[in-house]
């Protein structure tokens, strides 16, 4: 009876852990605003997404009737410096950082209290309006010209229809701590009931080891997924391939830890294995 119920209890806490680590990297990584910064802020650096992004923030000003025609030809060479030194200006860092942060309120935000530029059903929706505003702001002291920047610059990323994944992983990403905990005393109850406790060590050192490669898989197959859509926009794609990139160096971390974690249980458990079999000897 003791075996079956520690048996029962690894195999428990291996199928909740199972789901608690991707929901918990979720939530610490995209759910939250600071960890959402930090995973997509090295994104800025990238040379080919800051070009683009330069020329999408110029552009937006550029177009419409911001810039009067009759200056139009005289802020033209201005504004394609600007594009060109825009990742070199000292407020660069701060205005993607706060892009960053924009961005994430408006994905994560109730679909009702979007503004109605925005998409509700795409998954994911950039503003780039502080940049714009770096850009204005520059040539405005380059000309002596009033520019002023729109209030939002949207870039969606994703297709139609997405929103709904948005919305469930924001609810069930935070519940992965919960479940962590259910785990943790799975696996407390496994060791407690026992008779062999090594096999409890190197079975759940193996089950670390498994799930490892499963969420190896899983994370190459939805970056894959992601990677097949398309929004048609340069900027929007170059974002979704280095978002993919930093998403799956990121979590790559934590299975590389459960993977080193159980194979320390595994060995664990056979050396104890090994130990005891001498002492009976």
């Amino acid at each position: 009876m003791r075996t079956f119920v520690s048996t029962a209890a690894v195999l428990i806490g291996l199928l909740m852990a199972a789901v608690a680590v991707p929901a918990m990297w979720v939530d610490r990584n995209i759910v939250q605003e600071d960890g959402f910064v930090a995973l997509t802020g090295p994104l800025g650096k990238d040379p080919a997404f800051q070009q683009r992004l330069a020329a999408a923030a110029v552009g937006s000003l550029g177009s419409g009737d911001r810039i009067p025609e009759a200056l139009a030809e005289t802020a033209r060479p201005i504004l394609e410096n600007a594009a060109q030194s825009l990742t070199g200006l000292p407020g660069y860092p701060d205005a993607w950082a706060e892009t960053l942060r924009k961005s994430h309120r408006l994905t994560f935000a109730d679909p009702s209290a979007l503004p109605p530029e925005a998409d509700g059903t795409t998954s994911l929706t950039l503003d780039v309006a502080p940049l714009v505003r770096l850009v204005a702001k520059q040539v405005s002291d380059a000309t002596t010209l009033p520019l002023e920047a729109p209030d939002q610059v949207l870039i969606h990323i994703g297709q139609s229809n997405q929103r709904q994944l948005i919305e469930r992983v924001a609810a069930y990403a935070p519940m992965g701590y919960a479940v962590a905990l259910g785990a943790g005393i799975a696996f407390a109850l496994a060791f407690v009931a026992a008779r062999r406790r090594w096999a409890v060590l190197a079975g759940t050192g193996a089950g670390a080891l498994v799930l490892a490669g499963v969420w190896k898989l899983a994370s190459d197959a939805a970056g894959g997924a992601v990677a097949g859509t398309s929004s048609g926009n340069e900027v929007a794609e170059t974002f979704k391939s280095e978002f993919v990139s930093a998403s799956a160096a990121s979590f790559g971390q934590w299975i590389l830890a459960a993977a080193v974690a159980g194979a320390a249980l595994l060995v664990a458990g056979l050396v104890v294995r090994v130990a005891g079999g001498r002492r009976r000897a």
